[in-house]
């Protein structure tokens, strides 16, 4: 990790639960946090509130630091100031700041494992990342590992479709012939009809490791969301079925099924099954298997790069660890293998605290490279 003197960087955070942050001396000044930039109302708190962050603070700018997808209003506005500025624009990946956040938050020297579970963020390749083994030292990071992809029938409609996601596990099983039959009672038979028909040619289907969509499709198989018309609406009912069971059965077995392949992909595929055929248990017993297997798989995961890389240290970022069952299972397992967990504390585990490790990492890179950053976008350093 680079120890000089930490620049003073702005980061304009991402798209959810938008917050701007301000590294000065190496500590962040937050802005408020905007909401979702969806609201033409955040966007202008954004801008306003950059305005006062770098107003109230007499040190010269290094650099703005922002997501690296291209559409979000808080990119755009990073790149916009850069150049107003004449300092460099440095594009930080979604995950990779989950997890510097929390290095940053606890001022943690050295290499980490990361575990980055959210619901969606731009991956280097393009796509749709979102369930992430990382390995993360300052300004360098690399991805070690990823959740098998499911892919999303209708594109960003699956996300608010829960059935959707269900509907892709199944396809993902080899038994995307039910489709139809399964969830056209639900939804309609032509728009069952037409998903089975998108999945099987692959048709606006394009696939994420999102850990927040195979929450969906546990939720979907299960019937407990059909459609959602709030953020982790389905991820929500699920935990709730899972507590009700646990609450009554503490010593309920993790569904079997979890494996990790040999290019180091979490496979959740072996889940579904039970899910889609709960037994005489029901829905509770099975979203409760769900959660303890999920668990159980990432523990092992990050256990396993902790040991291959020699650190002790694991981050859990991304807004999927709201979940208390997840967090609280993962965190005692990896602690019981002797590892050190660290998590976000001040901002929660979501977007909200997401520019401080937009702006750590920027002024890692900054200060490790300066001659080498000119006024223009910054390269992603993995």
């Amino acid at each position: 990790m680079n120890t000089a003197p930490l620049p003073t960087v702005l980061a304009c955070g991402a798209w959810l639960k938008n917050a701007a942050c301000l590294l000065v001396d190496g500590a962040p000044v937050w802005s408020v946090v905007h909401g979702d930039l969806s609201d033409p109302a955040a966007c202008a708190a954004l801008e306003a509130s950059v305005e006062a962050l770098l107003a109230g603070h007499g040190a010269p700018i290094a650099a703005v630091a922002h997501d690296l997808h291209p559409d979000f209003f808080s990119t755009q506005l990073a790149v916009q100031l850069a150049a107003a500025l004449g300092v460099p624009v440095i594009g930080v990946q979604h995950h990779h700041a989950h997890i510097a956040a929390v290095v940053a938050e606890h001022h943690i020297d050295g290499p980490v494992i990361g575990l980055a579970l959210d619901g969606v963020g731009l991956g280097t390749d393009g796509q749709a990342w979102g369930g992430e083994l990382l390995w993360v030292d300052g300004a360098r990071w690399q991805r070690l590992g990823h959740l098998t992809t499911l892919a999303l029938p209708g594109g960003d409609r699956a996300a608010r479709e829960p059935w959707r996601m269900a509907a892709s596990a199944l396809h993902a099983l080899g038994q995307g012939d039910q489709i139809h039959s399964r969830f056209a009672p639900q939804v309609g038979e032509a728009v069952a009809a037409g998903v089975q028909q998108m999945l099987a040619k692959s048709l606006n289907c394009p696939a994420t490791s999102s850990t927040g969509r195979w929450f969906d499709a546990a939720a979907g198989a299960l019937g407990l969301s059909v459609r959602q018309s709030d953020e982790a609406q389905a991820a929500i009912a699920l935990e709730a079925a899972a507590k009700r069971w646990l609450a009554q059965h503490p010593q309920t077995a993790p569904l079997p099924g979890a494996v990790i392949d040999t290019q180091n992909r979490l496979d959740l595929r072996g889940l579904m099954p039970a899910l889609f055929d709960t037994g005489a248990d029901g829905v509770d017993a099975a979203a409760a298997g769900f959660h303890l297997a999920l668990a159980d798989a990432l523990t092992d995961w990050a256990t396993q790069a902790a040991q291959e890389r020699g650190s002790r240290d694991v981050c859990l970022g991304g807004g999927c660890f709201f979940n208390r069952i997840l967090r609280e299972r993962v965190t005692t397992r990896l602690q019981a293998a002797t590892l050190r967990v660290h998590r976000p504390l001040d901002k929660g585990c979501g977007d909200a605290g997401l520019a401080l490790g937009q702006a750590w990492v920027a002024a890692q890179q900054w200060a490790a490279t300066p001659q080498n950053i000119s006024s223009k976008e910054t390269e992603p350093c993995v």
